[in-house]
């Protein structure tokens, strides 16, 4: 095991990729510099510009030409520097690269992999730090992934990349710095398979992204408050782990769904409404979920901070939703 931070195992995932398969490249703005985060940096001096290609600065020429690309047999990475600047280039995903298997009867794929830098981080304001995750789960046709780790950056990336579907891959900006202990030898997290993050028996709480470590900072707080809480981390949106969502609730009979994201339509309410359709003769109380509020991400740090969901917001949550077991 080495210990590296997220950004870098992302950085090894496109490396190790582009050496294994000859068709896998990546383009983008300023991916010959290293890209906006330093992500691609000092791959132009190993593959060359013709695998680490500079574009102009147009997300729909970008993707459309990736999409393109795909379709005759290589295997891009496509760089949208921000998430929020993927929705110049959405037509050519939603209407092209997530349909065309299907339109073209199965004989079509287009083996692509879109990475959308996502989430709140450092003052960054309305327009460069949304999580639009659900936009791409009710696409059908597109696999949305959304590692937290360096571990699952590494193995996730890889096999998106390898993936013979159209992949978004969000990474959390403020997750760049992060470290953890990655394996030194070839590593591949399957896609749609959650992680058991830490077991419980009295809660559930189900999330992904930056969100998971929030989740573990509020799960050691409700311990000391005699609630165990048991996490999962998605991982992989869509598909996304049913069983492993349903066997936890099962045991524990409540549910607490947290994100990042906006909690109006996000993709939370789809695991809180498959968990209470499902399993609404095996719940104890009602599922929750966590969200940011129906509003723009602000820059002034007070008003991003009121915007998160926080350790404390989650404790609240859970400690209602247990009254039974904390007064016992």
């Amino acid at each position: 095991m080495s210990t590296i931070n997220y950004l870098e195992a992302g950085t090894r995932a496109v490396r190790e990729e582009m050496q294994r398969d000859a068709s896998v490249w990546a383009l983008g703005e300023d991916l010959g510099r290293g890209g906006v985060f330093g992500q691609y940096k000092g791959l132009i001096d190993e593959f060359g510009p013709a695998r680490i290609a500079d574009t102009p600065i147009s997300e729909a020429c970008i993707m459309g030409a990736a999409v393109g690309a795909a379709m005759t047999g290589t295997r891009p990475i496509v760089e949208m520097r921000f998430s929020d600047f993927a929705l110049c280039a959405i037509d050519e995903l939603i209407n092209q690269a997530a349909k065309a298997r299907f339109m073209f009867g199965g004989q079509m794929r287009v083996p692509m992999v879109v990475r959308e830098p996502m989430g709140m981080w450092r003052s960054s304001a309305a327009q460069h730090s949304q999580s639009l995750e659900s936009w791409y789960t009710h696409i059908p046709g597109l696999v949305v992934v959304a590692p937290a780790t360096p571990a699952d950056n590494l193995g996730l990336l890889k096999s998106a990349i390898r993936n013979d579907d159209p992949v978004v891959y969000l990474e959390h900006k403020h997750l760049w710095p992060l470290e953890g202990a990655v394996p030194d030898g070839e590593h591949l997290v399957p896609l749609g398979e959650a992680e058991i993050v830490r077991e419980g028996r009295d809660l559930t709480l189900v999330t992904w992204s930056a969100t998971r470590h929030t989740c573990v900072a509020a799960a050691q707080a409700l311990e000391e408050q005699g609630i165990d809480a048991e996490i999962i981390d998605l991982r992989t949106l869509w598909p996304w782990d049913r069983d492993r969502v349903f066997a936890s609730v099962e045991k524990t009979g409540r549910l607490i769904v947290a994100h990042e994201a906006v909690a109006v339509s996000g993709f939370g309410a789809e695991i809180a409404a498959t968990v209470a359709q499902e399993l609404h003769h095996r719940l104890k109380a009602p599922v929750q979920r966590l969200g940011a509020p129906r509003i723009p991400i602000a820059y002034a740090p007070p008003l991003e901070d009121a915007a998160r969901v926080t350790c404390e917001k989650i404790i609240d949550a859970a400690t209602a939703l247990c009254l039974p077991v904390t007064a016992s």
